[in-house]
């Protein structure tokens, strides 16, 4: 690795003015995938802003009957809190589905959020990639890109967001507090991560020297929700394509509903047209057949070229979305069997 600056301010405020007064600086937290990217030459910060020691690691109940996540709260933690498995299953099943137990148990909320792509071509520094360096390339497009997106990419990259956790928030509606130099913002957790578009290189719409203080959940719009993952080994493997749910089902028709797929983009995908296809109509597995239909439309998987390629996601997240809505419908209420 190369030479770094190492501070460890005491307030969030003097952590925002170190990465304003530091261009190109990193918070560092659990580090789990920061000093990886180091390790690799694929990030060379001249300076980690250490905040794992800041007060951002409680989850507290809010006013509105939701709950406020602190940034350095590790993933552990959160996977078991009472709160989150009673009224947010989805999240603790998203959380223990990712990494390993070691892994867990060092990784934070905000890093989690943060953390980036694992296309094998963005991780080595002697393939073109525009993610890592803009203009150079994508290497995916015309390589191996089983793994690639099917939704929402673009001709300047492919590569899918890797976090379990963020899918899940996705789906329960979750709200990032941002704090930067110009004071305190909250931004939609699906208006968090951007598609690549001609700038894949920024994975977020987070400022260079704001800093992830908190997540906060909203009261749950239905009681039922769940995770679902599809990957190569049966642990500590990426998702190849993923979906959480939240479902609220009255005498057998879908009264709300809440799905995000991960996996498939550059980015947690929420899944709005299957959504207003569901709202209204009956609870069954071809009504969600036909939702995730509508929703997979949009699909533009790559050709092999050779290699294997990504065209199996398509049906696979569909299976996902109907498994893991049928499995919520069959617990609720009046719901038909």
């Amino acid at each position: 690795m190369k030479p770094f600056a190492y501070l460890r301010p005491a307030t969030s405020e003097d952590a925002v003015a170190a990465l304003a007064a530091c261009p190109g600086a990193r918070p560092l937290a659990g580090g789990t995938n920061l000093v990886d990217l180091m390790k690799l030459g694929v990030e060379a910060p001249g300076t980690l802003v250490d905040v794992s020691r800041l007060p951002l690691d409680a989850v507290e109940e809010t006013d509105g009957g939701g709950l406020r996540i602190g940034a350095t709260v590790r993933n552990s933690d959160l996977a078991a809190h009472p709160a989150v498995r009673a009224r947010y299953p989805a999240l603790s099943q998203a959380l223990l589905a990712g990494a390993s137990g070691q892994l867990r148990n060092t990784a934070t909320t905000a890093g989690n959020l943060l953390q980036r792509t694992r296309c094998p071509y963005f991780q080595d520094v002697s393939k073109p990639c525009n993610k890592r360096a803009p203009g150079s390339g994508c290497s995916a497009r015309g390589g191996v890109h089983r793994d690639a997106a099917v939704l929402g990419a673009s001709e300047h990259c492919v590569a899918t967001h890797p976090s379990d956790m963020a899918v899940a928030l996705a789906a329960l509606d979750a709200v990032v507090h941002l704090l930067g130099p110009g004071g305190a913002r909250t931004v939609a957790v699906t208006d968090f991560h951007r598609l690549p578009g001609e700038h894949p290189e920024r994975d977020t719409v987070a400022g260079p020297a704001e800093l992830v203080t908190a997540v906060e959940l909203p009261a749950p719009a239905a009681v039922r929700s769940a995770y679902r993952k599809a990957r190569d080994r049966a642990s500590y493997a990426f998702a190849l394509a993923s979906a959480a749910a939240a479902l609220d089902v009255r005498d057998g028709t879908v009264r709300e509903v809440r799905l995000a797929f991960g996996g498939l983009a550059h980015r947690p995908w929420r899944a709005r047209a299957a959504e207003d296809a569901l709202r209204g109509a009956p609870a069954t597995a071809e009504s969600f057949a036909r939702a995730a239909d509508a929703e997979l439309a949009a699909a533009r998987p790559l050709p092999g070229n050779g290699f294997p390629g990504n065209g199996f996601k398509v049906q696979l997240a569909r299976n996902l979305a109907v498994d893991v809505l049928t499995h919520l419908a069959a617990g609720a209420p009046g719901a038909a069997r």
